[in-house]
This record gives C-alpha cells, sequence and structure tokens, in this order.
C-alpha cells in the first residue's frame, strides 16, 4: 500500500488518525467509535456500541449519535469502518498502532524473536489513550498496561542474558517508570546492572527500591530480593534512605560498606 492510502491509527499515548502520512481531525464522538472498534478487533453489534458509548442516552437517541458518529468518521474516509446492517467493524486497511504493540508483546513474551526496532521499545513505554476516562477505555487501558509491564521485564531478562547489557538497562528503566512500586521490575533492572558488573549500581537501586516500597506502601523488600542483592558483596543497610542512595558516589560506596546487621 502506497504512502498516499495508507490509513494508520494511533491509540497509544493519545488518538491521531492519518491518511496518508496526513492527520485528519474527527469529533469526539467519531474518535470513541473507532478507538472501541479498533480495540475489539471484532464484529461489533450496533446496539452493544451504542449502548456503551451513550450510556445516558435513550436507546433511540444512541443509535442516531451512533449513525452521526458513522458519517462523520466516513466523511473523512470512506475506508475506516465495515457497515453491515446489524454490525460495525474497523476496516482492514487500518493500521492501528496498539494491534502491533500486542503483537510484539505477545511474540516477547512466547520467546520469539527480539524486535530491534526502536518502535518496539516505544510501542510498549507508553499507555493507551492515557487521557480518556470512559470506563471500557479504562478497562482496556489496564489490561495493555499489564501486558506490556510483563513484556518489558521479560524484554530485559532477555537482553540481559544475550549480553545486551545497555539495551536491558534501559528497557528495565522503561518498566519502572511504568509501574515504579512494582518490586519485579526493579529485579530485573538489577539482574541487568549485576550482569554487567556494576555492583554499585546494582546496590543504589535496591535503595531507591526499598525507600519507594517503605514511603508509599510500609513494605520492605522481598528476601528473594534482598538475597539477589547480596551478591554485590556489599552489606546492604535497610535503613538507609533514598536520598542517601543519591549522594555522590564516593561517599555512597563507604555507606555500602559499612556494616550493618539487619540482614544477618
Amino acid at each position: 500500500m502506497s504512502d498516499a492510502r495508507t490509513v494508520e491509527l494511533q491509540l497509544l499515548q493519545g488518538f491521531v488518525l492519518s491518511v496518508g502520512r496526513r492527520p485528519v481531525c474527527l469529533i469526539s464522538s467519531a474518535q470513541r467509535v473507532l478507538a472501541f472498534l479498533a480495540l475489539q478487533e471484532r464484529q461489533v453489534a450496533r446496539g452493544q456500541i451504542a449502548a456503551l458509548l451513550w450510556p445516558e442516552a435513550t436507546a433511540s437517541r444512541a443509535h442516531a449519535s451512533l449513525r452521526s458518529a458513522i458519517w462523520r468518521a466516513q466523511r473523512e474516509c470512506d475506508r475506516l469502518i465495515h457497515v453491515n446492517s446489524d454490525t460495525l467493524a474497523l476496516s482492514r486497511e487500518v493500521m492501528v498502532d496498539v494491534r502491533v504493540a500486542a503483537s510484539q508483546a505477545h511474540r516477547i513474551l512466547a520467546g520469539g524473536p527480539v524486535d530491534r526496532r526502536v518502535s518496539t521499545r516505544l510501542h510498549l513505554s507508553v499507555d493507551l489513550l492515557p487521557d480518556w476516562y470512559d470506563d471500557w477505555v479504562v478497562v482496556e487501558r489496564e489490561q495493555y498496561h499489564q501486558l506490556r509491564l510483563h513484556a518489558l521485564e521479560a524484554l530485559c531478562e532477555r537482553l540481559t542474558s544475550a549480553g545486551r547489557i545497555g539495551e536491558a538497562v534501559d528497557v528495565g528503566l522503561d518498566a519502572i517508570r511504568a509501574e515504579p512500586l512494582r518490586e519485579s521490575a526493579h529485579r530485573v533492572l538489577i539482574e541487568a546492572h549485576l550482569a554487567g558488573g556494576n555492583r554499585w549500581e546494582a546496590l543504589r537501586q535496591f535503595q531507591r527500591c526499598k525507600a519507594l516500597l517503605a514511603e508509599e506502601l510500609g513494605l520492605e523488600p522481598s528476601a528473594a530480593l534482598v538475597r539477589l542483592v547480596r551478591q554485590t558483596g556489599a552489606r546492604v543497610a535497610l535503613h538507609s534512605s533514598f536520598s542517601a542512595a543519591r549522594q555522590d558516589s564516593r561517599k555512597a560506596r563507604t555507606a555500602s560498606a559499612a556494616v550493618s546487621t539487619s540482614l544477618k
């Protein structure tokens, strides 16, 4: 398909529809119809869409709003929606970024080849329609959020095993940015630092994780994570603060060598 006919729908980070690389503006109702169809990947009954997208309206009013949204979308590009008498589906011609991202994530989790394109990491580093708060969007966003977190952690582990430490660290940081209180994300990053021989980085990441868990949840790191950090060969001060972990490297190295009995 040539660029002049390419239809792309971006749902990661926000809604953007492009036809032939040209952005197309749609009203909110038309955007929501397209986004809903893109996330279903199947034909959906008109009544179901109308009731879900216009829950406060009467059935007749909701169907009228749906017809109006379809007409407005098709007016901008007649290749967006496959329309039947009772069902709707997104046209197969439309390329949807979240579908590509989900496919990449499942491939990573299944142990398939790692795509080295920058777009793979970018897709897994952002959430679905972050500024939309419809109930159905919240559910879809959380589902994709969990998928991408698992994929980022798995990708970090695989890159570490392959000796691609720099890439592994970047991906591990992406996972932590996505969910700072997720201990498994900190764990894979610590493992990447250890594999690269960067024991101080591993210890500092543990201290950051410990401080976040204590401040936000009142929890301590798991015993498994503590055992992993013991591989640094340093005595870990469980009562060191997050701010202490950010001191200059000379002072921090001295602190990490101090004797502590909290892990004995």
